[in-house]
């Protein structure tokens, strides 16, 4: 008997809904797994469906073309020989599950229902389907009629169960249960189940292909096996792309990798396997065989059906290094292979982009630049599913692309459409862009639309609005610019819709959007502009990562004219020019960065950050930037910001859904649209804390002042670490950024015996270290005698003097108040009482503050303790 197995993982690029064209890539993967040698074959989730049916898995038409197409393939001769591992939704007992049907030669073997469902980002399984709860349990599911005519089968098990064949054992886990904490693969493989597929239907993030990898290396790691893993590929009707990554790892090694993006329909990766190497591994692990020696077994369904090869000595595949993209290769790959699926599809002409010759616009286009060569890489390799769908597209069944550029000046046009408020440099920019891309180009000016709708609203109001800068107000401004953004959206679509008709072609364009997720989320856009599109590619990628993306298009490409894209400010243009030059910027209007809206949206969404849980975290990571004051109004207005613009969101444009903060209001980011923008608890929780917080803020500005104009020497090192505090590098006694943010530290603790309050620790006020290095002690004696000297000294300062003593933001440094500011901090001052007495009726400085508000909110804590708020 043989003991190597040759196993394949196929990635799809199912349609949903798509029953014809499915079934025919899934027969395609079938052949291709035979000619290759392997004995099992394994699919992506759904895949006779496509994932992405949405209330379509609602309908019992679904069911039905489901069980049509899992006869046409048990009818198929063709697919003999070969175990294979399908997705499909089933329904039983008036109950629809996500399954995996498993047959080999006519016979269906076990259907398996999914587990752990997916209900979270764009994820809502729970809404189609429920999930199978009776663990280690099967039971009986009346096969369809059509389907007892072929197998000769009346009932099959439904169920938690695995597949013993003559050789080896097979078990099933489907997508989320691999994710899960409790991931399925454990039972399995302490059950001795040594082979374990996983039919899934994962999607594109950026920065996310690490996850699949480290999640299934981990789980043959630590229990051994084999894991055969295939996941869908392409565009399947939604804002999502399934991005591949099919791979099988073997006791916690990789031995085979599928592509993560591609615009090919059927890809099938095989590996050889020695089962011998995961019965060897398994019983070098201790810890799990004595696990796997009292657990409960799973229901095994017997196949009279080897999956080893009869040649002994067949060689088995060799472990692999997993390659990964960088961002800005999964930006250029990702959406170009998304745009690419929907445009043979849609049945359209090509794509009509307005570029402005700003980062956004200057994106899309580059993405469309990648999606042509990709195409053009692909009908080189021979691709003939490719080469039919350009031909259809372009409308010349003899035309054969061989040049990106070339292929690009018959399916992108790309068009600027300037006004007065335009300048010289974007209009420039946007026609080198376009003229090294290849795109049909267009450079046009809207004025005399724009006047045009004006002169509308002057001959019924008889008023003229005016812009800012020629003495017009904020709303007439925002007007302004709203009807110079709208109408770019209208002449977008009937240029889209009659620019093939001009040029002799038939059909129509796909309007291209460029609103990135920054801007979405800030709501820095104007309803129905030129960002609603028919789609968006870099709706879901945030500025930052299109920045860098330019960067990778220049090199990578050569196109040159986005060097000077990316230097150039980001602008709308809306506004009129300064002496010929932009007036207005986008940060600048927004009254932030692109950098802190990024991770704005990131605490809102990944971190789940109302506005007081924002606050904390930021004035922690800002510590070092800005006060407690200037984060609480940052945190403030990207609120109130938002709060107003959500509205916006109902209208997104579909776009390739790339980023986990996205806040697209279709599936993914569940929010209201109305809101109460002054939000007032949570901004007066914030302002409360901001309060507390500068207290200790001018504490270290006045320290870092003093420090400044007097560094200390040796004989006055004060010990104290009680004036810490989280605008202040901590030490290791304080803890570290890593821990939380110190928000006070007042020590104290009171003596049973005589009920005084005794210090136990470093205190503002306590005495400094003499120059033999020995703490000088509290005595009360002392205190009077500093208080004394105080009173003195006041006496010959004059009012000022006195007021900037206590300024935080001011350190006074003369021969009167020098010396008193020195003696009032070394003084042995230790009580509240004291505090007040010294200071009187003028604001103290903020150690004596310390002590006031520790006595306000009435602290009394012991040695250790701290308030902390954990970032």
């Amino acid at each position: 008997m043989g003991r190597t197995a040759t196993l394949a993982t196929c990635t799809l690029n199912q349609w949903a809904m798509d029953f014809k064209g499915n079934l025919a890539r899934i027969s395609e993967s079938i052949r291709i797994a035979k000619e290759k040698g392997a004995t099992y074959r394994l699919g992506p989730e759904l895949e006779i469906t496509g994932y992405g049916c949405g209330d379509h898995f609602l309908e019992s038409d679904t069911f039905l073309h489901s069980w049509q197409v899992l006869a046409e393939l048990l009818s198929n001769r063709d697919n003999m020989d070969i175990m294979c591992d399908i997705g499909m939704p089933v329904m039983h007992k008036n109950v629809a599950y996500n399954c995996r049907v498993i047959f080999v030669n006519r016979k269906v073997l076990l259907i398996r229902p999914k587990m752990t469902l997916c209900n979270d980002g764009n994820y809502r399984e729970t809404r189609w389907f429920t999930s199978w709860k009776r663990h280690k349990c099967t039971e009986e599911y009346f096969l369809p009629r059509m389907i007892q005519e072929i197998t000769g089968q009346r009932t099959v098990p439904i169920g938690d169960a695995v597949i013993s064949t003559v050789d080896t054992c097979l078990g099933s886990e489907i997508c989320e249960e691999l994710w899960s904490p409790d991931g399925h693969h454990i039972d399995l493989s302490l059950d001795g189940v040594e082979i374990i597929a996983n039919g899934s239907g994962s999607h594109h993030e950026l920065r996310k292909g690490y996850v699949r990898v480290d999640l299934i290396k981990s789980a043959t790691m630590k229990c051994g096996g084999i894991y055969v893993f295939a996941n869908q590929l392409g565009c399947d009707g939604e804002r999502t792309y399934y991005d591949g990554c099919s791979m099988i790892a073997v006791n916690g090694r990789i031995v085979s990798q599928g592509p993560q993006f591609g615009i090919q329909e059927v890809v099938v990766n095989t590996a050889t396997v020695d089962l011998e190497d995961v019965r060897m591994y398994r019983n070098a692990i201790r810890s799990r065989s004595e696990m796997a020696s009292n657990v409960q077994s799973f229901p095994r369904v017997q196949c009279d059906f080897a999956l080893s090869h009869q040649e002994f000595f067949e060689p088995t595949t060799d472990p692999i290094e997993w390659k990964y993209h960088s961002p800005e290769e999964e930006i250029s790959l990702g959406p170009a292979c998304w745009l690419w699926d929907y445009l043979r599809r849609s049945g359209q002409g090509g794509f009509f982009l307005p570029l402005s010759g700003g980062i956004d616009s200057s994106s899309t286009a580059c993405i469309v630049a990648s999606m042509c060569h990709q195409v053009v890489d692909a009908v080189q390799r021979g691709d003939e599913n490719v080469l039919a769908d350009v031909r259809r597209i372009v409308g010349d069944g003899a035309y054969t692309p061989s040049d990106p550029s070339e292929l690009a000046g018959k399916l992108f046009t790309t068009c600027y459409m300037g006004t007065e408020n335009s300048s010289e440099d974007t209009r420039s920019r946007a026609a080198e862009l376009a003229g090294q891309i290849g795109s049909f180009h267009l450079s046009i000016s809207i004025d005399v639309a724009v006047a045009a709708v004006l002169g509308v609203f002057t001959s019924a109001l008889k008023l003229l609005p005016k812009f800012k800068a020629n003495g017009g107000s904020l709303r007439e401004n925002l007007a302004l610019q709203n009807v110079q953004a709208r109408l770019r959206m209208v002449l977008a679509y009937l240029f889209a819709q009659l620019c093939l008709w001009a040029r002799g072609r038939s059909g129509g364009l796909l309007v291209l959007g460029s609103a990135n997720v920054d801007e979405g989320l800030r709501g820095y856009m104007t309803k129905y502009d030129c960002s609603s599109a028919d789609i968006n590619p870099i709706g879901g990628i945030s500025k930052t990562d299109l920045r860098r993306f330019i960067l990778y298009c220049s090199q990578h490409f050569g196109y040159t004219a986005l060097t000077k894209i990316y230097r150039a400010p980001p602008t709308a243009e809306l506004e009129p020019l300064n002496q010929g030059q932009i007036a207005q910027t986008d940060e600048e209007d927004m009254g932030m960065t692109y950098d802190e809206l990024s991770l704005y949206g990131r605490l809102r969404k990944q971190n789940c950050c109302g506005p007081y849980s924002m606050f904390c975290k930021l004035v922690h990571v800002w510590k070092d930037q800005f006060s407690p004051e200037e984060v609480a109004e940052k945190v403030k207005h990207f609120f109130r910001s938002y709060a107003i613009n959500r509205h916006k969101m109902t209208t997104l444009t579909p776009s390739y859904h790339a980023e986990t903060y996205s806040p697209d209001d279709n599936r993914y980011d569940h929010r209201q649209f109305l809101y109460n923008i002054k939000w007032p608890w949570q901004f007066e929780c914030i302002d409360s804390q901001a309060e507390k917080l500068m207290i200790m803020y001018e504490e270290t500005r006045r320290t870092r002042n003093m420090n400044m104009n007097h560094p200390p020497n040796n004989s006055r090192q004060n010990s104290s670490n009680h004036d810490r505090n989280l605008f202040e590098p901590p030490n290791e006694e304080h803890g570290t950024p890593d821990y939380g943010i110190v928000v006070s530290n007042q020590i104290c603790s009171m003596d049973k015996n005589n009920g005084v309050s005794e210090e136990l620790e470093s205190d503002d006020h306590q005495p400094t270290t003499g120059s033999q290095g020995q703490n000088l002690t509290y005595n009360k004696d002392a205190e009077m005698e500093a208080l004394d000297y105080f009173e003195e000294s006041k006496e010959k300062l004059k009012a000022e003097d006195l007021k900037a003593l206590s300024n935080p933001f001011q350190y006074v440094s003369n021969d009167s108040t020098s010396p008193l500011f020195e003696q009032i901090g070394l003084s042995p001052v230790q009580n509240i009482e004291t505090c007040e007495h010294v200071w009187n009726i003028l604001d103290p400085p903020s150690t004596c503050k310390r002590h006031l508000l520790n006595a306000m909110e009435g602290e009394l804590q012991s040695k250790r303790s701290r308030i902390l708020v954990t970032v």
